[in-house]
């Protein structure tokens, strides 16, 4: 009877073994997890670079992006797209809620696609900032994109172009000819955009054979996350707008106080985000503050010059700090607009007589009644008759009621004696002519 024990003991080990090993495949692995959330920007660009540097320098197995995304712009999806192309390690997207525009873009350029139920993934319509269509060579490169990275990873390209391309006909997708295309998991899963649907991170690894694997996620910095959301789209005219704003509010204000703090501040984290996100180089940096040296010395040397090239240069660190020139000039276009409108408001209201201004402008007047006299003009003695007592050469002195004046001729030599006649008063000056005989 103990033998027969022993016999089914073994045997029941034999069985667990391999059962064992299966559903432990993953252990000594290690697997990355970096997710991919909010608006797809250039900031984000910099956390994911940090983030595969580190997984690469880490040795890791394998890669889960977790992505959440409505999309974003376009151009920062290229590159990111060209960053998941050059990873050598195996990787994976995970879309736990939506993959749309230039999130599908990303997806599409990693190794293999899985999805939570629930989640979607398309719509990736190349949209302005105005919320209209692109222009048609914007739209086509787009699509091309959107294409090749399908093909890259052997996916029907047909598929990613109905999800940039409204004129693609695919109603069994509920994409008929007028609408972009966006596939649930199910739909994902039988057109093969898609490996496989897991409900949570746990149900993933074992799809990907990677069961007892260790992970590490890793999450975005402090300095990341003020990077992406400084460098957002949006968020760039409003910060810009703010530092000028603050500006031209403390030129009407005494001293310097909250609105230059607050203009100071925003200008800071704009260059700041943007250093961070590797978008600004400190050649930028140096340039803005060229500028705004130049612009304080033009309070001292006039002429305008230095001012116009401080001008200059504080544009062109901001040109700088962009690798979007066209989006840059509209929002330092918003800025500018929103400081004209408030430097009339504060003009008409507040004057030029408080803050910076003061220095500039003078105020004091010699008043009468501070025992200053200012200069009258007597034209009351126009045509009044009187005699010179002194020579007019053409200069001198004539009396006229018992009133001594200095005169003068109108260019000729009157002598001693003669009788004269005032004939214009301008100011202090009283021309007078020698009377007819």
């Amino acid at each position: 009877m103990k033998k027969v024990r022993l016999i089914g003991f073994f045997l029941l080990f034999l069985i667990c073994l391999p059962l064992s090993i299966l559903g432990n495949e993953g252990n000594g692995k290690l697997v990355y997890v970096i997710p991919i959330e909010n608006n797809v920007e250039r900031g984000l660009e910099a956390f994911l670079d940090r983030s595969i540097n580190s997984a690469t320098e880490n040795g890791a197995d394998h890669i889960i992006f977790e992505i959440n995304t409505p999309g974003g712009r376009v151009d920062a999806a290229g590159h990111i797209g060209e960053l998941l192309q050059s990873i050598d390690i195996p990787n994976s997207a995970y879309i736990i809620n939506q993959a749309l525009s230039a999130g599908s873009y990303i997806a599409l350029n990693t190794d293999s696609i899985y999805m939570k139920p629930g989640s979607t993934m398309g719509a990736s319509g190349v949209i302005t900032s105005d919320g209209n269509a692109a222009e048609e060579k914007a739209q086509s490169a787009w699509i091309a994109a959107m294409t090749a990275a399908a093909e890259a990873n052997n996916r029907d390209p047909i598929y990613a172009e109905a999800m940039a391309n409204p004129e693609i006909d695919l109603p069994e997708y509920r994409a008929p000819e007028g609408k972009f295309l966006t596939l649930n998991p199910k739909e994902a899963v039988e057109v093969g955009y898609a490996e496989g649907i897991a409900e949570n991170r746990t149900e993933l690894l074992a799809l990907l054979n990677l069961t007892g694997a260790t992970v590490e996620t890793i999450e975005p910095t402090f300095a990341e996350k003020i990077a992406r959301f400084i460098t957002d789209p949006v968020v760039v005219p409003i910060l810009l707008s703010i530092a000028s704003l603050g500006f031209i509010i403390e030129l009407y204000s005494p001293g310097f106080g909250f609105a230059g703090m607050m203009g100071l501040a925003s200008l800071l984290l704009f260059f700041y985000g943007h250093l961070i996100a590797g978008m600004a180089g400190f050649e930028s940096i140096i340039l803005l503050l060229l500028g705004i040296i130049l612009i304080v010395l033009e309070l001292f040397v006039p002429g305008g010059i230095l001012g116009l090239i401080g001008g200059g240069a504080i544009f062109g660190s901001l040109l700088l700090a962009s690798n979007d020139i066209g989006h840059m000039a509209l929002s330092i276009g918003i800025a500018l607009i929103v400081s004209i409108v408030v430097s009339i408001i504060l003009f008409k209201t507040v004057g030029m007589e408080k803050g910076f201004f003061r220095h500039l402008i003078l105020k004091e007047a010699t008043t009468t009644e501070e025992g200053y006299v200012s200069t009258v003009n007597r034209h009351e003695l126009i045509g009044k008759q009187g005699k010179t007592i002194t020579p007019l050469r053409p200069s001198g002195t004539a009396l006229f009621e018992n009133e001594r004046l200095d005169v003068v001729t109108e260019g000729g030599y009157i002598s001693e004696g003669s009788h004269v006649t005032i004939v214009k008063v301008e100011g202090s000056r009283i021309v007078v002519r020698a009377k007819e005989s």
